[in-house]
């Protein structure tokens, strides 16, 4: 099978599995109980019954569920994510694309941190297996993937902004492209990114390590190859399709810590958002935040599953 026909099968077969995630994520939203009519007339005590039901009539709430999963998932089809009813005048298409571009970028951040950090200690610590720097690295690998987000996050917080004012407290307001917010990133980047990147190095030592004892690495070894060569050039391709299988898994990791770090380090991303929509049963937006989160999770294992045919071409014979 060809790399082209690939990507169209694997493409082809998201789009079942979306659709589940939808249902999944509406039937959950909906065995909770409250809507956001429930909350505008909790804080307006003059809207009467009538009002109320002229009100859950408008917005769908009086349909059955089945009914109301139709009419959002075909506005959804169409790109419309329903209002924000308890903000007047305000769309959720309108709270997505404000706030996302802070979710992406602190997502980023995360990834390369895991990314850069994970892959040359792992790679360092095969190459010195059972030498002190392998034993050093293994336990903070496990201190790190041990470490709860959020009590890393108010560590960081404790010492790098509070006791040594290394760092702000809270975000810039001079928007995303700035030295000052690339500054302030360090601390939450670190916060989100540290689990992945001690999974990640855990899989490369290993990963590596196994292909070290492999044959042909002994004969490009007799060859007389450099070391460095037999490593950068032979043995991490091989090593890395492990790590590529398992890093698209640790977006989920990523995507949901987000949530916890922005509340933590008061970053206006989508995190915020879905805190504040559970607290005021905004259903709309508790859809829209909970089907992207589901959406990118896909799409980063599409993204994996082609980057390890390209990486390893007998997957597209299976």
């Amino acid at each position: 099978m060809g790399l082209r026909r690939f990507i169209v099968k694997r493409v082809l077969l998201t789009i079942p599995i979306l659709f589940g995630v939808s249902i999944v994520t509406f039937g959950m939203v909906h065995l909770t109980p409250g809507d956001p009519i429930d909350v505008l007339v909790s804080f307006n005590p003059d809207v009467g019954p009538a009002e109320e039901a002229a009100l859950r009539e408008r917005y769908g709430y009086n349909l059955p569920v089945w009914e109301q999963y139709l009419r959002w998932i075909g506005n959804v089809l169409q790109g419309d994510l329903g209002p924000v009813i308890t903000r007047s005048g305000v769309s959720v298409n309108d709270v997505i694309m404000s706030r996302l571009p802070e979710t992406i970028v602190l997502g980023l951040f995360g990834w390369v941190f895991a990314l850069v950090i994970a892959i040359p200690t792992g790679i360092y610590a095969a190459v010195n297996k059972d030498e002190l720097g392998d034993h050093v690295s293994r336990f903070i690998a496990l201190s790190g993937i041990s470490i709860p987000n959020f009590w890393l996050g108010l560590m960081l917080i404790l010492f790098g902004a509070l006791v040594f004012n290394i760092w702000p407290v809270l975000p810039p307001r001079n928007g995303l492209l700035s030295l000052d917010t690339l500054w302030f990133l360090v601390m939450p980047g670190l916060t989100i990114g540290t689990a992945s990147a001690s999974t990640l190095m855990r899989i490369m030592r290993s990963s590596m390590a196994e292909e070290l004892n492999k044959e042909y690495v002994t004969a490009a070894r007799a060859k007389g190859l450099p070391e460095r060569t037999v490593i950068l050039k032979h043995v991490l391709r091989n090593s890395l399709i492990s790590v590529t299988t398992v890093a698209a898994f640790l977006t989920a990791n990523i995507v949901a810590g987000s949530v916890v770090v922005e509340v933590v380090f008061s970053w206006p991303g989508l995190g915020q958002e879905f805190v504040q929509a559970i607290t005021s049963r905004e259903v709309n937006l508790i859809l829209a935040i909970t089907l992207f989160t589901g959406v990118a999770l896909v799409l980063a294992n599409l993204l994996a599953d082609i980057v390890y045919a390209m990486l390893d071409p007998r997957i597209r014979y299976d």
